[in-house]
């Protein structure tokens, strides 16, 4: 065993420590890894934990302003060194451990990234992963038109183009590789970016759908308008990046699933 956490985990709160409570109570009753958890304040709130109350260390970061998710994930990863980094939101909680599958899948040889199945508290499947976006794609479903889940989900791991931020498992190596989340994304579409500059890179982005986690879903965001613009801000920064045109628009002419990808370090 190692004596050193080998399990980076980063949380980012929004005055949801409610939440943050409720997944490290999860950590404390399903781990059975060495853990370190960063915990960032990204908004003021009055936490109703006690971070020396559980077995594996918990570090609070409190921004002076808010930062962007992107940011906040890359001052988590750089605050402490450890063989992986998980990024989970507060609002996912645990019914099991599922750091063993997710672990030893990203150990797999070229796998980026790793990330657990999504249901909802009714236990039914969330749309966790998806094709890249396209316009034409982003316009389809702006319409309500095609449907929901673009994989199909058996049991055993597939490889989507892109993981929901959410929940995602990456090698510490992998991720100081690639630069971590593009912080010129403040909300939306980090995941996207870093999943295709992933793949780009030759990685493969893994979904294991043997173990699940439950999306206890907050959607006060959906009836807010700053968090639309962000949303739309994302959408067009993505569309207008090269790591789109490369990853998309070239696309069309190569399969880099199954071809070799110039390695470009520079994306």
């Amino acid at each position: 065993m190692p004596t050193e956490p080998d399990i980076l985990i980063s949380v980012v709160s929004h005055r949801q420590g409610k939440l943050v409570a409720g997944l490290l109570d999860d950590l404390q009753a399903y781990g059975d890894r060495l853990y370190r958890v960063v915990v960032t304040i990204n908004v003021a709130d009055e936490l109703p934990f006690d971070v020396n109350t559980y077995d594996f260390p918990v570090h609070l970061i409190y921004n002076q302003s808010p930062k962007g998710y992107a940011a906040n994930q890359n001052a988590a990863f750089r605050s402490h060194k450890s063989q992986y980094f998980c990024v989970i939101n507060p609002d996912i909680r645990l019914k099991a451990d599922p750091f063993p599958i997710l672990v030893n899948s990203v150990d797999l040889k070229q796998v980026g990234v790793t990330a657990p199945m999504v249901v909802d508290t009714k236990g039914e499947i969330e749309v966790s992963i998806r094709h890249f976006p396209t316009p034409v794609s982003i316009l389809i479903k702006a319409f309500g038109l095609g449907g929901n889940h673009e994989y199909v989900i058996g049991l055993e791991p597939i490889s989507p183009d892109w993981a929901a931020g959410m929940f995602m498992l990456f090698s510490s190596k992998v991720f100081e590789i690639i630069n971590g989340f593009d912080e010129k994304f403040f909300l939306y579409y980090e995941d996207v970016d870093i999943c295709a500059r992933l793949k780009l890179l030759g990685y493969n982005v893994v979904f294991c759908p043997e173990v699940s986690v439950i999306h206890d879903a907050r959607r006060e965001s959906h009836r807010n308008p700053r968090y639309l613009r962000w949303h739309l801000a994302s959408i067009s920064k993505y569309f207008f990046s090269k790591t789109f045109l490369k990853a998309v628009v070239l696309r069309k002419y190569l399969d880099y699933m199954s071809q070799p990808i110039p390695k470009d370090r520079n994306l």
